[in-house]
């Protein structure tokens, strides 16, 4: 089986979207660590229709009139990080979960380091939203696109425009840890999306 990838411009820096026959396996930072997600050799291939599809999701997305993703999913790893990418998928757009909350869903409580691990490794960033999920004291902690690109992701989906919310990216990798789990100021700019819950940046 011939694995395609397809290259993509965003506000969080080009994307390499990534699949099989007609499945999304991958969507890959500008700067991804090479070894962070294991793939098959890739050839490009701008026709694939699942690529060009999840492109256009994705504009959609950053656009703000998309606030879920109806896309073919191919995820490749353990049986563990399959129940924690699966979890991902359940985290309503706007709302954040902590490790723990993730641990307990998957019915392994006291696997929160594990959690924290297979979260790292999610091939299908943005479309399984990892950024979604939070250290329990409300810190960003890490993120395979880095810090400022999560606080960009978690801004856009509260409502805020592409320009303050990457102001408050910027902000957010300064910002000291005691202060790291206050909800940045919202300035609804645009029509929010018809679904999905408009919840507190942090969770509840």
């Amino acid at each position: 089986m011939t694995y395609a990838y397809r290259l993509m411009n965003s506000p969080v820096g080009e994307l390499k979207l990534a699949a099989n026959a007609n499945r999304l396996v991958a969507i890959l930072w500008e700067n991804d660590k090479p070894n962070r997600v294991r793939l098959p050799e890739l050839v490009e291939a701008n026709d694939r229709p699942i690529l060009i599809e999840t492109e256009r999701q994705l504009n959609e997305y950053f656009a703000g009139t998309r606030d879920r993703f109806d896309l073919e999913l191919d995820f490749q790893g353990t049986e563990f990080q399959k129940k924690v990418w699966a979890a991902l998928l359940t985290i309503p757009f706007g709302e954040t979960r902590s490790y723990s909350d993730i641990a307990t869903q998957i019915g392994n409580i006291n696997a929160v380091r594990a959690v924290g691990a297979a979260n790292g490794r999610n091939p299908i960033s943005i479309v399984a939203p990892c950024h979604r999920v939070i250290g329990a004291s409300g810190d960003l902690t890490g993120f395979a696109g880095g810090l400022a690109n999560k606080m960009f992701l978690l801004s856009l989906e509260a409502g805020q425009t592409s320009l303050e919310a990457a102001a408050d990216s910027v902000a957010a990798s300064t910002t000291p840890p005691d202060t790291a789990d206050r909800k940045p100021s919202v300035k609804p700019a645009r029509p929010t999306p018809s679904r999905g819950t408009q919840a507190s940046l942090f969770g509840n």
